[in-house]
């Protein structure tokens, strides 16, 4: 991929239209995550070292095009100064006098947070006169919001067509370990995926299978894998109706020379609550009364084997439900192998995905992986292989110049 960043421009008393992602979790009106923030503080020091005058852009919830006070990003601009250690002012609107005046204003080196640009429907739709309405407040599009870019919105697409475009520091960080995860990889690949349904990862399976030598199955999502291969999976959580479907997957991953990986034992409950009585059970030969909520010590031994035998490694989903405890020790134990083979240095390791960025952060390793993407829905898109807008603008900008 080839793409300009913002270190190959002259910023110096250009107004930039930073596109970020502010879309952050709060709780009572707090914000109780500040990952995105913190990563767009890279860029942030860039662009204000360089002396630009920065105007971010984001947005907040889904306000349906109309102006909620409840998703206004004025709360935020508290929480950017604390996070940067840098002044930030905001401005009450994102197009017409009032930004035009706020932008006018800026000086080299200052910051200035624009309101939420989904309290307009010209955004979601990528409407022209909305973008060009957008694009008279800068010189500059910097996007920096790679957990968008899988949106063809006004903010995340159609500015790079109309002002002189480059990806920030963060946007570049995950589009090169990207790369190295599945467009350039290092060889053997082994990825690690789980969830609870093979219908919502159907594209992600098979896009990796053409991608990856071994795909190691997790969660309820294996157990539709056992259960289509003929195994008693018991009273445990699958899909009957994609058994089909799964048998075609494993008979493609044979054709295309790709290992599928599933428990060979199961952690096995009655009920699912924390510090249940548990079983360690062959996974094929589980009781109607028990259900499979973790792997067990026999996979763990085997995926850690194959790990050693791996270069790269792309993690997306727990192995179980990790969230109650001790039934977390299966995606705990396989996040730690992972870990301690990346800092070693025999695997680079890259991982995406709500769930999966909690499980490795409550294995205590999420340090420890070569990258975590910040993003949720455009990291899915990215492992089913589809073409993200945000990031294909950049692109295009890129063979232009």
């Amino acid at each position: 991929m080839t793409f300009q960043t913002i270190t190959n421009l002259d910023l110096h008393n250009k107004t930039v239209l930073l596109r970020a992602d502010l879309n952050v979790p709060v709780q009572s009106s707090k914000v109780t995550d500040t990952t995105r923030i913190d990563r767009l503080k890279p860029t942030i020091d860039h662009l204000r070292k360089a002396g630009a005058k920065v105007l971010i852009l984001s947005h907040f919830g889904r306000p349906e095009g109309e102006r909620n006070p409840q998703m206004s990003l004025a709360f935020l601009t508290p929480v950017l100064q604390e996070c940067w250690g840098v002044d930030v002012s905001f401005i009450p609107e994102c197009i017409g006098p009032s930004a035009e005046s706020g932008a006018k204003n800026l000086q080299p080196g200052q910051i200035a947070l624009l309101e939420n640009v989904r309290f307009h429907k010209g955004e979601e739709a990528n409407d022209p006169y909305f973008t060009q309405q957008l694009a008279k407040l800068g010189d500059i599009y910097v996007n920096d919001a790679f957990s968008a870019a899988h949106r063809a919105h006004a903010s995340t697409e159609g500015l790079a067509h109309l002002l002189p475009s480059a990806a920030g520091l963060l946007m570049q960080a995950e589009l090169e370990a990207l790369d190295k995860a599945l467009g350039n990889p290092q060889k053997p690949v082994c990825a690690i995926t789980g969830g609870s349904k093979i219908s919502t990862k159907l594209s992600v399976l098979k896009n990796l299978i053409d991608k990856v030598d071994i795909l190691v199955l997790g969660g309820a999502m294996a157990n539709t894998f056992l259960f289509a291969q003929g195994a008693d999976v018991g009273g445990s959580m699958y899909e009957a109706s994609m058994a089909d479907e799964a048998r075609s997957i494993m008979s493609y991953a044979e054709s295309r020379g790709c290992k599928i990986i599933v428990p060979a034992d199961s952690v096995c409950v009655a009920e699912i609550k924390p510090d249940a009585p548990f079983k360690i059970i062959d996974s094929k030969a589980i009781p109607p009364d028990m259900r499979a909520i973790d792997v067990g010590p026999a996979t763990i031994v085997e995926v850690t084997n194959l790990l050693d035998t791996c270069r790269t490694v792309v993690w997306n989903g727990p192995m179980g439900v990790f969230e109650i405890k001790p039934f977390d020790a299966g995606t705990n134990a396989l996040a730690k192998a992972v870990a301690e083979r990346t800092k070693s240095g025999k695997l680079v390791s890259i991982a995406g995905g709500g769930d999966t960025v909690a499980a490795l952060e409550n294995a205590g390793v999420a340090d420890d992986i070569s990258y975590i993407s910040t993003a949720g829905g455009a990291f899915l898109e990215w492992l089913e292989g589809k073409t993200l807008p945000g990031v294909a603008a950049l692109l295009k900008q890129s063979k232009a110049a």
